[in-house]
């Protein structure tokens, strides 16, 4: 039998500021693209930081690094979209939303003009709506097109949840679902360490643990992560630059790992037309299957809400398009 002819593993990166690069920079050393490129609609930042990142190939696995044009939509593997509009004085949040939305229904065309077959990945923010217009507008499987959704979110879950218990952190699986936002919620009843509930870990050092009370704890410093970092440096990039190379990993070797990447729901839960955020089934295709697990009563109640909260975003957003 005749073998395939080999074929680049190529990511595009659209969007080259500090997530952007962050995540092209971590991509690199993870050697698990063979090509990155990178583009964006400030083509000198584009080039700058290309040409930053080029002077590091003698220290990167194998790797062919360039500037890219919506070209390389075409035989890309991965398409990764970090660029988004700025809060600028004045903005209202559907204000922002309809610029973000307006870019990804240009991403769309871009991307359809090159008859693209990569799995796209949308981390704009915010990142469910985001990423259900610009499937809306391809009119694409839902399988392949996501959202890095609640990833990050779940990751300082478990580091939470790590420096609570002393106990290491890859010991530690835990999720948070639903919107990647302000409803977003910790599902405690998956929450275990060594396969026992979190919950039954009664104990801290010796003492007590009142385990409702540290619950509000982990779960709002989690939902305010973002908001301090942003508050302290402008911005957040490591972590989601991280979790984007596990993302892109696990699609590219087709791993089959289940992450908490936001997709478009068809019934499950009861719940119907909105992305959000669940644990899934990620491959080389994509989304492949959505885990429906037994979620308690509370737990089911926040995800509708969640769900409700992005529902409403988008017919707010829908109205002051149609104006």
């Amino acid at each position: 039998m005749e073998k395939n002819p080999w074929s680049p593993r190529k990511v595009v990166i659209v969007g080259a500021g500090a997530v952007g690069s962050t995540f092209a920079y971590a991509l690199a050393q993870s050697g698990v693209a063979d090509e990155i490129a990178l583009m964006d609609n400030n083509a000198e930042l584009a080039k700058g930081q290309v040409l930053d990142l080029s002077h590091c190939l003698a220290f990167f696995p194998q790797l062919d690094l360039y500037v890219g044009s919506p070209e390389d939509y075409r035989d890309a593997s991965i398409i990764v979209i970090t660029a988004g509009a700025k809060q600028q004085p004045g903005d209202t949040r559907i204000s922002l939303l309809a610029r973000n939305a307006a870019i990804m229904k240009t991403m769309a065309q871009d991307i359809s003009a090159q008859n693209s077959h990569a799995i796209i990945i949308v981390v704009s923010n915010p990142v469910d709506i985001l990423t259900y217009i610009l499937l809306k507008e391809l009119g694409w499987p839902s399988g392949r097109v996501i959202g890095s959704g609640t990833v990050l979110d779940s990751a300082r879950f478990r580091y939470m949840l790590s420096r609570y218990c002393h106990i290491d952190v890859h010991s530690i699986h835990g999720y948070i679902l639903g919107e990647h936002g302000d409803s977003e919620f910790a599902a405690w009843s998956l929450t275990h360490i060594a396969g026992m509930p979190i919950n039954q870990s009664s104990t801290q050092d010796g003492k007590t643990v009142d385990w409702q009370t540290a619950q509000k704890e982990i779960e709002e410093k989690v939902r305010s992560s973002a908001y301090h970092i942003i508050d302290y440096k402008g911005a957040t990039n490591f972590a989601i630059g991280m979790a984007l190379v596990r993302i892109v990993t696990t699609i590219l070797r087709d791993q089959r790992s289940v992450l908490t990447v936001s997709t478009l729901l068809q019934g499950e839960y009861g719940l119907r037309d909105v992305c959000l955020s669940l644990p899934c089934v990620v491959s080389q295709q994509g989304v492949e299957q959505i885990i429906v697990g037994n979620l308690t009563e509370n737990e089911q109640h926040l995800l509708a809400h969640s769900a409700s909260v992005l529902h409403q975003s988008y017919r707010e957003l829908s109205s002051k398009t149609v104006k």
